[in-house]
């Protein structure tokens, strides 16, 4: 097995659904020490991250991502133990595999193989690694960067792992991320007999033409680099199951998926202008996930798509589409973020995987990176 594999073997054994770490950390940071590494763990609440930084001087180049997984649904539905990873065909199955616990190797031993030919190479390489990115990303990522600005670290450079091809590894990298908004809208009404309507307020009836409003607005158009903003509503609850009785409250949760084109305060306060419209008394929690954010093309953006084409042969498009990432915590610093991944058709899925020959891929090309920018 290739060094990069034995790795990933390694780490995916280890259970560490979010929030624990189940000793990976451990693993990446004996790995690192021996290659000059200073490492620092930094536990915050139930959550363990570290950051590890070999050399004081800039540029900083680094790889961040995280130990944890989600959970892995019933055993059964699997086609061997989510936790004892196996190889069938080519692919290495287990839970983390592609998401990412296959990058966190590929990294290390990219590293590890750079500085064992580059020494003393120029500037910096660190590592910033959580256990809470799959969950509620309180205690992780946000933490370690509020403890590096406090001390005047400053990341000029994040690779980020995030699993982000889609037929070939390299073929897609994601140099941005849209920002995510969701709410909790409460739309208060008064319970009674569904035969005396009269005598009650049925909140259901009273949202669902705000939310039919919502549905069909239409945001903002996007620009060359996001699709536009999208508005999509994920729970709606109300009642106790009973049918002759009119709920008093109905609950409704949605979420903003949103471009550069528009803001979380824009969007809150047009929102807030529908249901007032509508006369709906209600109550609204909002949570901000993340601001979207943008890397152009620059240092980063072109050292990456130089180890692509030199590694797969072929070039590699820029994308801001998915999910979020702990790349929206990294780049408000001013920091040049880029994800870069294996391929994500699988992640969170039964029967997670990643090709065994794109582990070593993606190590190559994370080492070429490091090559084009620091060696």
């Amino acid at each position: 097995m290739s060094a990069t594999l034995d790795l990933a073997i390694d780490l995916i054994r280890r259970p560490s659904v979010t929030p624990e770490d189940a000793g990976c950390q451990a693993t990446m940071m004996q790995r690192l020490a021996a290659a000059g590494f200073v490492t620092e763990p930094m536990r915050f609440a139930d959550v363990d991250n570290f950051w590890a930084r070999r050399g004081d001087a800039g540029p900083l180049f680094c790889f961040a991502g995280h130990t944890d997984v989600v959970p892995p649904g019933p055993r059964q539905e699997w086609r061997s133990d989510p936790f004892d990873p196996q190889i069938h065909e080519g692919m290495l199955y287990g839970r983390g595999a592609a998401d990412m616990k296959g990058s966190l190797a590929a990294m290390i031993t990219a590293t590890e193989r750079f500085v064992a030919r580059h020494p003393a190479h120029r500037g910096s390489i660190a590592f910033l690694i959580t256990s809470d990115e799959e969950g509620p990303a309180i205690n992780g990522t946000v933490k370690v960067v509020e403890t590096l600005q406090a001390r005047n670290e400053q990341i000029d450079w994040c690779l980020v792992g995030e699993p982000s091809s889609t037929a070939h590894v390299g073929d897609v990298v994601k140099n941005g991320r849209r920002g995510s908004l969701g709410a909790v809208l409460r739309v208060n009404g008064v319970q009674g007999h569904v035969a005396y309507p009269h005598l009650a307020r049925n909140p259901v009836h009273d949202v669902a033409p705000a939310l039919a409003e919502l549905a069909a607005t239409e945001w903002d158009s996007g620009n060359d680099s996001f699709p536009p903003t999208t508005f999509q509503v994920s729970n709606v609850h109300a009642g106790s199951g009973a049918t002759n009785v009119i709920p008093g409250v109905c609950e409704v949760t949605f979420n903003f998926r949103y471009s550069t084109e528009t803001s979380d305060v824009a969007l809150r306060e047009r929102v807030e202008q529908v249901l007032d419209r509508h006369g709906l008394d209600y109550d609204i929690d909002w949570t901000l996930s993340g601001r979207p954010f943008l890397t152009a093309r620059g240092e980063l953006v072109d050292a990456a798509q130089q180890a692509i084409a030199a590694v797969a042969g072929r070039a590699t498009e820029l994308s801001t589409a998915g999910g979020t990432s702990d790349g929206r915590f990294i780049a408000p610093t001013g920091a040049q973020v880029l994800e870069l991944g294996p391929l994500n058709a699988t992640i969170h899925k039964v029967d997670e995987c990643v090709a065994v020959d794109d582990l070593d891929r993606l190590s190559a090309m994370y080492q070429k990176t490091l090559e084009i920018l620091l060696a």
